[in-house]
C-alpha cells in the first residue's frame, strides 16, 4: 500500500500551535507546562470521540499497543520517555492500519515509509516536537483515504464549530477550511436565471433553473465562494430516446466530393423581451429536496463552499432546446456566473417577476464536473467572464469535432457507437420530464434537431462550421481563471488530445494551470486510496476562492501523473512532453531508427467473412485481440527491438504512411501497443469499502476506490491510436480526390502518451483501416498498400528511467 499526499503545506512552529488551540486540542499553558509524555497523552484523550469520560479514555488507551507487546496504559506503567517508534506506532493504529496486515509491529518506522506516510525524524522528544509531530498526523491521510483531522471530524469532533458565529468562520487548517458547517442545516433554494438568447422561438429570454446549496452561516453574514456544475444531464435524461435514434454504422465509407458542404446549423432569433422586474426578495420561494451530486462538491459543501447546479437550457424547468455544445450552452451557463458574481438578474420562480440577488456569495466561482460537465467548465473560462476564478476540468472536451469526428471521418467516443451530436441533445432535452411542456415545445425541438443533424454532416466527417461553433481551442487564450485538469490516459471516451490541446494552450498564457493524469478510463479520481485529490482541490480553492494565501500554488505540482506500471504511484514533473524525439522508421517488419535505403510493399485486406464481421460488431474485445494475433491479413504490424532500459514516452507520437487503396475512398488507422507480459493496472478503479469514505459528520459519503494489478499477466496493452480519411490527407476541412490505387502520404497524430515502457518490453505498431469500435464499418472488399518508403513514427519524449 502507498499513499500520496501533495496538499500538505509548509506551516510555522507559531501557525501550528495557534491552529491546534483553534482545536481545542492545545489549551493555555499546556505547551510549556507539560511534559512530552503528558503532552501526547492529552492530544489523544481529545481525540477519543467515542467519550470523554476518563475511565473510557483508559479503556481506548489500554486497545493501543504503544510497542509490540505491551499497551499504552501499560507501557506508562514503566515510566518511559516518548519514542519515535511509540508514537509512530500509535500513529499508525489512529490511521486505521492493521498491524501484522498492513504493518510491522516490530519496524513500525519502516513500514510508515514504505506506505509514504510523512515523516519528521526525532532523536529525543520535546513538547513542541510532540505537538508539531501530531500536527503533521492530524493532516496525514489514513487506511480508508482520509486525513486524520477529516475522519476526526466525520466522528463529531468539530460538532462544537456549528455554533461559532458566522464572522469565525470558516476554520482555517493547514491552508483549508474545515468541514466546520452543518450539513443538517443547509439551506436549499431555487433561482431562475434570465439570459440574453431565445432558443425555444417563443420570443422571451430563456430562464434556466438553478439549485443551490448552501450554509446557513451564508444567511448571518458569512459570504461564501460558490463551486458550480453545469450539468445538462442533472434534470433527467431520455435513455430510451437515445437508443431509438442512435445511427446505424455499419455501412461503407463513400467517395468525397470537394466543395459538398453541409446545410448550416439553424439560428436563433435576434429579437425577443426581457421580463419585466415587478419587485426584489432575499428569499427564494422554491426549494428541492435532492439532486444528482458529484460527491466532490458534498464534501466542499460541509467546508463552507455554495454548491451550484444547473442543467441549462433545454432541460426541466428551463427554457430553450438542447444544442450540444453550442455557443448558446455555453452562454447559458456562463450567465449562472454572472449571477452569482452579481452582474445579471435571476428571479425567485418563473412568474412573479421578483428578482433575486446571489447577496451570500461573495463574488467568486470555480466550475467542477467531468465530461460534459467539464467540459461545459472549460467553455465557459474560455468566455473570460468576470468572477469564474478556477475551473476543475475533468475529462473534458475542449473541441466536439474530437469527440465525434477525426480527421474527415465520423468517430466514435469508445463504448458508444452511433451516438453523435443529435443523439446526445435528444438524450439531455430533459423538457420532456414535464408532459405538457413538451407538448407545447415538440415541434420546435423536432425541427431543430433536424436542422442540428443535417449540419453535423455525418455524410462526410469534414469539419465545418458547425464543429467550429463548438471548439473552444481558438477561445483559450481569453481564459482568465486558473485550471486544474483531470483527464485519463486510457480515456477512450474523451481522448487524451482534448486536454493536451487545452494544456499546451495554457502554457502560452499569465494563468495558472496544474495537469494531473490518471490511469483510468472516464472516472472521477476524488475518491482514490493513494492520492489526496480531494484535500488538493480544497487547498486549490482556498486561495482562489477564499483568497487565503495557503501557498496552493507552490504547494501543488505542475504536472501528476500516475504510473502504469506500478500500482499507487504517482509523481511529479514541470510539463508534460520533455526528452528527445525519437522517429522510427518502418524497415519491413521492424520499427528502426535506421532509414532504410530500400522500400517495400505490405499488403493487407479490410473484408471480414459475414460470421467474423457480426461477431466483431457485437463484442470489441474480440476484434481487438484478433487485431493483435492477426500476421497480416487485415493488418500491418511492425515493432521495435526490446526496449534495454525502462523509458518513459511523453507527449503525441506522429505517424506518416505512404498508401494506396484499391478504392476511390478510404480510411486508415493506427494503434501504438506496449507489447510485453506483465501483470498491468486493472481498467477500472476496483472498489475496497463502499461508503466507507465520509466527507463530514453525519452528512455524504463515498466509495473508497483504488486501481490494482490484475491477477493475471497480459501480453499487450493499446497506448494510443488515430485515424484518417484518405481524401483529408492535408486537413479535416479540405477533400482531395482520391482514384482507386493511388499512393498518397498521409500524416496524423495518435492520442497523447504518458507511459511508462518496461525493459524488455517492444513497442508495436499496428497499421490497419476498420476501427470495429470507433469508425464506420463497411466491410468492403478493399486492399490496403503501404509503402515503407518515408514512413515513419515519431516518439516524442523519449527518457530513460
Amino acid at each position: 500500500m502507498k499513499i500520496n499526499q501533495f496538499s500538505i503545506t509548509k506551516t510555522s512552529s507559531e501557525q501550528k500551535l495557534r491552529e491546534l488551540k483553534m482545536l481545542h486540542l492545545l489549551r493555555a499553558n499546556e505547551a510549556t507546562e507539560l511534559d512530552p509524555t503528558q503532552m501526547w497523552l492529552t492530544l489523544l484523550a481529545r481525540t477519543h470521540m467515542a467519550s470523554e469520560q476518563p475511565i473510557a479514555v483508559r479503556q481506548w488507551l489500554h486497545d493501543l499497543l504503544a510497542t509490540p507487546t505491551l499497551a499504552i496504559d501499560e507501557w506508562l506503567e514503566h515510566d518511559r520517555s516518548l519514542t519515535t517508534d511509540v508514537f509512530y506506532l500509535v500513529a499508525l493504529q489512529l490511521l486505521h492500519f492493521e498491524p501484522e496486515v498492513d504493518f510491522d509491529l516490530n519496524h513500525p518506522l519502516e513500514d510508515w515509509a514504505h506506505i509514504g506516510l510523512p515523516f519528521v525524524q526525532h532523536t529525543s522528544w520535546s513538547t513542541l516536537d510532540v505537538l508539531e509531530a501530531f500536527y503533521l498526523l492530524l493532516n496525514t491521510r489514513n487506511k480508508n483515504g482520509q486525513s486524520f483531522i477529516d475522519q476526526l471530524t466525520s466522528e463529531g469532533f468539530l460538532a462544537w464549530s456549528y455554533q461559532l458565529p458566522a464572522y469565525k468562520k470558516p476554520l482555517y487548517f493547514n491552508g483549508k477550511p474545515l468541514a466546520s458547517f452543518d450539513p443538517a442545516k443547509f439551506i436549499r433554494e431555487v433561482v431562475y436565471v434570465e439570459t440574453d438568447m431565445d432558443t425555444d422561438y417563443d420570443g422571451k429570454a430563456d430562464l434556466v433553473k438553478v439549485e443551490i446549496l448552501r450554509p446557513v452561516d451564508s444567511n448571518n453574514g458569512l459570504k461564501v465562494p460558490a463551486v458550480f456544475t453545469a450539468s445538462p444531464y442533472n434534470q433527467g435524461t431520455n435513455n430510451e430516446w437515445g437508443e431509438k435514434v442512435t445511427h446505424h454504422v455499419n455501412h461503407p465509407l463513400t467517395h468525397k466530393v470537394a466543395g459538398e458542404n453541409a446545410p448550416a446549423e439553424p439560428t436563433f432569433p435576434k429579437q425577443f423581451t426581457h421580463r419585466k422586474i415587478k419587485g426584489e426578495s432575499k428569499r427564494a420561494t422554491e426549494s428541492f429536496a435532492e439532486t444528482p451530486a458529484y460527491t466532490l462538491n458534498n464534501y466542499l459543501a460541509a467546508r463552507g463552499y455554495a454548491i451550484i447546479y444547473s442543467a441549462g437550457i433545454g432541460t426541466k424547468d428551463s427554457d430553450g432546446l438542447q444544442t450540444c455544445g453550442s455557443p448558446e450552452q455555453t452562454d447559458s451557463m456562463k450567465a449562472v456566473v454572472e449571477w452569482l458574481h452579481g452582474d445579471r438578474i435571476a428571479f425567485t420562480d418563473r412568474h412573479s417577476g421578483i428578482k433575486i440577488k446571489a447577496w451570500w456569495c461573495n463574488g467568486n466561482v470555480a466550475m467542477t464536473g467531468r465530461s460534459y460537465l467539464g467540459t461545459l467548465a472549460t467553455a465557459v473560462a474560455t468566455t473570460g467572464v468576470p468572477g469564474l476564478k478556477a475551473i476543475i476540468s475533468e475529462a473534458a472536451i475542449s473541441s466536439w469535432y474530437d469527440y465525434y469526428r477525426e480527421n474527415g471521418l465520423v468517430r466514435a467516443p469508445g463504448g458508444f457507437q452511433g451516438e453523435d451530436a443529435d443523439v446526445l441533445a435528444d438524450e439531455t432535452f430533459s423538457r420532456t420530464k414535464r408532459p405538457a411542456d413538451y407538448q407545447r415545445i415538440k415541434k420546435t425541438n423536432d425541427k431543430y434537431i433536424a436542422g442540428l443533424a443535417q449540419a453535423m454532416d455525418r455524410k462526410t466527417g469534414n469539419y465545418n462550421q458547425f464543429w467550429a461553433n463548438r471548439n473552444y481551442r481558438p477561445a483559450i487564450k481569453n481564459i482568465k481563471a486558473a485550471v486544474m485538469m483531470v483527464h485519463g490516459l486510457n480515456d477512450t471516451n474523451v481522448k487524451p488530445s482534448n486536454v493536451k490541446a487545452l494544456y499546451d494552450e495554457l502554457q502560452k498564457l499569465p494563468v495558472t494551470s496544474k495537469l494531473v493524469l490518471h490511469q483510468g478510463q472516464h472516472i472521477y479520481i476524488n475518491a482514490f486510496q493513494s492520492l489526496d485529490f480531494s484535500e488538493m482541490v480544497n487547498l486549490w480553492l482556498t486561495n482562489k476562492l477564499w483568497e487565503k494565501d495557503n501557498h496552493a500554488d507552490k504547494t501543488l505540482p505542475k504536472v501528476l501523473v500516475q504510473d502504469n506500471t506500478q500500482p499507487e504511484t504517482w509523481w511529479k514533473y514541470d510539463e508534460w512532453t520533455a526528452g528527445n524525439e525519437r522517429r522510427l522508421y518502418f524497415n519491413k517488419t521492424e520499427l528502426s531508427a535506421n532509414d532504410p535505403k530500400l522500400s517495400s510493399e505490405y499488403r493487407f485486406n479490410d473484408h471480414q467473412t459475414a460470421e467474423t464481421f457480426e461477431k466483431w460488431c457485437h463484442n470489441i474485445n474480440d476484434w481487438q485481440n484478433s487485431l493483435i494475433k492477426d500476421h497480416g491479413k487485415f493488418s500491418y504490424k511492425l515493432t521495435t527491438a526490446p526496449a534495454e532500459k525502462d523509458l518513459l514516452l511523453r507527449g503525441t507520437p506522429e505517424i506518416t504512411v505512404t498508401v494506396a487503396s484499391s478504392a476511390d475512398h478510404g480510411m486508415l488507422s493506427a494503434q501504438l501497443v506496449d507489447l510485453g507480459t506483465a501483470k498491468r493496472l486493472t481498467i477500472s478503479p476496483v472498489l475496497m469499502n463502499r461508503n466507507g469514505l465520509q466527507l463530514g459528520f453525519h452528512w455524504a459519503s463515498d466509495d473508497l476506490r483504488e486501481f490494482r494489478l490484475q491477477p493475471k499477466t497480459s501480453d499487450y496493452k493499446v497506448i494510443a491510436d488515430g485515424h484518417i480519411n484518405l481524401q483529408n490527407r492535408h486537413s479535416a476541412s479540405q477533400v482531395d480526390d482520391l482514384a482507386a490505387n493511388q499512393f498518397v502520404k498521409v500524416h496524423f497524430e495518435l492520442q497523447p502518451i504518458f507511459h511508462h515502457l518496461l525493459k524488455g518490453h517492444r513497442l508495436g505498431l499496428i497499421i490497419y483501416s476498420t476501427d470495429f469500435g470507433a469508425t464506420l464499418r463497411g466491410n468492403e472488399e478493399i486492399t490496403y498498400t503501404v509503402k515503407t518508403a518515408d514512413s515513419s513514427l515519431l516518439i516524442p519524449g523519449v527518457m530513460p528511467l
